[in-house]
């Protein structure tokens, strides 16, 4: 135990050196963002941007798997996530 205990706290400021890094290497480098565009590399609401659907490709994602079943996924998926969540919350106490 003492030797986890050691570990994890390296560990731990080791990623965040390396996120506060990356997150300013992208910044500083601009990365994502569109040129001609002014929203920033925060503009999530791809919505927002004037003649989006001009930039996308809505033919790039072709299935034959129906919508319904994507959407069955999804919720099945959250909810397998949630009860692993649950369970872990439990170990832990």
């Amino acid at each position: 135990m003492k030797h986890k205990d050691k570990i994890l706290p390296a560990v731990t400021a080791i990623m965040v050196v390396a996120v506060v890094i990356c997150a300013i290497v992208i910044a500083a480098k601009g990365l994502g963002v569109v040129e001609g565009y002014d929203f920033g590399a925060g503009a999530y609401y791809y919505a927002d941007i004037p003649g989006f659907e001009k930039i996308i490709n809505d033919d790039a994602y072709k299935t034959s798997v129906p919508l319904w079943l994507h959407i069955i996924l999804f919720l099945a998926w959250g909810w397998l996530m949630w009860r692993l969540w649950v369970w872990i919350d439990r170990r832990g106490k």
